[in-house]
């Protein structure tokens, strides 16, 4: 049963009549999650899940036609049965689960298996077809436990603390951040950059409850941030406000920073493998659990990745996507840069 197709605007459910995050306007866009390369602006009508919802009228515009489902609550589109379940990526992330006549194909958007101390759980769908990521489709990438992030982050500020130093960490204004703010919990006094501070507020009037953070603003007094924490947009780095933060030392924090060559690419004093994707033995598992009879993989690794599930018995095919999520969050925050 062909249920889904891939086409320039993205991908399509063809007895539904809407899309899965669209790459160019429609009249009805499904979003998987609030980042910027896969809910975009144009579209008619929104659907999401409800912790989105706040994030996408803020990032998109406070007027746009939208509505939103809970976890496992469902809604019939011509026919098409569609739910959300948990995809543990950021808040409010969703794989978008269609049923029809019977047949299933589950969008994972974009996941992390791995669970951390803020975002609801992956959980694993059942279905005939699979869309995964591969952004870290490699075998080379495993990440550390929550708990060992977290003492590996709130000790290089105990460290930096002795010497005299603020501890700056650049993530993304939405997830990373929050996360972090989530790993850095009671070691001190945490400040944040307006970007992440319109969007914890935002979540926070979705009901979610954020770790206390102060915003840093453009006439912040050096005193007041010594020594403390500062989170940061990627955006930022190399900027007049990183200069004037005193006896900075700086942090990237991504998965990317597994590989030890990008911490010195960066030129920054750290780098810390905090991911919202799935590592390698995630991604297997994830496609594993779903028992999928054809699973399809999009943006990363795809030619690794689908290689590999073809070699051990899985049906699967590349997908080539506008997914991308590291290039269009730059760009979002570059424009959200007000300090």
């Amino acid at each position: 049963m062909k249920l889904v197709k891939f086409t320039k605007k993205g991908i399509y459910c063809i007895p539904g009549k809407f899309y899965l995050d669209p790459w160019y306007p429609v009249d009805y866009a499904i979003i998987s999650h609030a980042h910027a390369d896969h809910a975009r602006w144009g579209n008619k009508h929104y659907l999401c899940h409800h912790h989105s919802k706040a994030v996408l009228q803020h990032r998109i515009g406070k007027d746009i036609s939208i509505e939103s489902l809970g976890y496992k609550q469902s809604k019939t589109i011509n026919e098409v049965k569609v739910s959300f379940y948990p995809a543990g990526h950021i808040i409010g992330s969703a794989q978008i689960r269609l049923e029809y006549k019977g047949y299933i194909v589950v969008f994972s958007g974009d996941y992390k298996t791995q669970p951390d101390f803020l975002t609801t759980p992956f959980e694993p769908v059942k279905c005939h077809e699979f869309i995964t990521e591969s952004t870290f489709g490699l075998p080379v990438y495993k990440w550390k436990e929550e708990t060992e992030l977290q003492e590996e982050l709130q000790n290089w500020v105990y460290q930096n603390q002795q010497n005299n130093r603020t501890s700056v960490f650049f993530g993304y204004s939405l997830g990373k951040a929050q996360r972090l703010l989530k790993l850095l919990e009671g070691v001190d006094d945490i400040f944040v950059h307006s970007a992440i501070d319109n969007l914890n507020n935002a979540l926070i009037s979705s009901g979610i409850d954020l770790p206390k953070s102060t915003l840093i603003t453009a006439d912040f007094k050096k005193a007041a941030v010594q020594n403390k924490i500062v989170i940061l947009p990627p955006a930022l780095l190399g900027s007049k406000l990183l200069k004037r933060i005193p006896n900075a030392a700086t942090a990237i924090c991504s998965g990317w920073m597994h590989i030890r060559g990008n911490r010195r690419w960066k030129g920054v004093d750290a780098g810390f493998a905090v991911s919202d994707h799935a590592d390698w033995d995630g991604l297997l598992s994830a496609v594993k659990a779903t028992e999928a009879e054809k699973v399809y993989v999009t943006h990363g690794s795809q030619a690794v990745f689908s290689k590999y599930l073809n070699e051990i018995g899985i049906e699967a095919h590349e997908l080539k996507t506008e997914f991308g999520e590291d290039e269009l969050a730059q760009k979002e925050e570059q424009k959200q840069e007000t300090i």
